[in-house]
């Protein structure tokens, strides 16, 4: 489970933070120190999804997306209804892909 940050996202200690690129159209962010995942980007548009347990407090989340829908297992089923994006619909609305 992940947040969208946007493409707005500081950090305090940057230099904790380890890249490791994942694939030709994103990166992960982990922390050097205890390995733990902070972000996946996007390289084409610098745009963040973090984590949703980074966040000790904030507001109200709502599930309500979810991506490359077409490569989920199939007993994996969530209760509500949620906008479903497969692997092309994904790179089509936030760039990245082949």
């Amino acid at each position: 489970m992940s947040l969208d940050c946007g493409n707005n996202v500081s950090f305090e200690g940057e230099d904790n933070i380890s890249l490791f690129d994942s694939s030709g159209w994103a990166e992960r962010g982990f922390c050097k120190n205890c390995g733990t995942h902070l972000f996946y980007r996007l390289k084409e548009n610098h745009h963040y999804y973090m984590p949703a347990d980074l966040f000790d407090e904030g507001p109200v989340l709502e599930f309500d997306s979810q991506v490359f829908i077409e490569e989920k297992p199939s007993y994996y089923c969530f209760a509500n209804t949620t906008k479903n994006l497969t692997g092309a619909e994904c790179f089509a609305e936030y760039g990245g892909g082949e």
